[in-house]
């Protein structure tokens, strides 16, 4: 199983739930596809995009689910990261932690999230 992430306001990822899709926050939107991160890429994902921000949640995902929709294409400083293009289908979905942020100002990841 390839485990990727995805980090999402509390809010719009409590909203996909209700509605029975997530399509991706405004920049998913806007890009084309949703942005996910691998293992080793979700902290720096975390800190750039997402510095000092509460309300998140981290979300667990079977990449292997995700089929022919998922893409590992290339960013910043031409490491490949997973992009899906379409609606995340929650059957994929590991788990959904909270994401808080410590007193340093980083977020405070989940053990199982490497």
């Amino acid at each position: 199983m390839t485990v990727i992430f995805k980090i999402a306001p509390d809010i719009l990822w409590s909203q996909a739930r209700d509605a029975g899709v997530f399509t991706g926050a405004t920049i998913d939107i806007t890009d084309g596809f949703i942005h996910l991160s691998a293992a080793d890429q979700v902290r720096e994902t975390a800190a750039r995009y997402f510095g000092g921000q509460s309300g998140l949640v981290l979300v667990a995902i079977d990449g292997d689910k995700l089929g022919d929709k998922l893409k590992w294409e290339p960013s910043r400083g031409g490491a490949l990261f997973p992009h899906l293009y379409g609606p995340l289908d929650f059957s994929a979905v590991i788990w959904t932690k909270a994401l808080p942020v410590g007193t340093d100002g980083l977020h405070v990841f989940p053990e199982l999230a490497a």
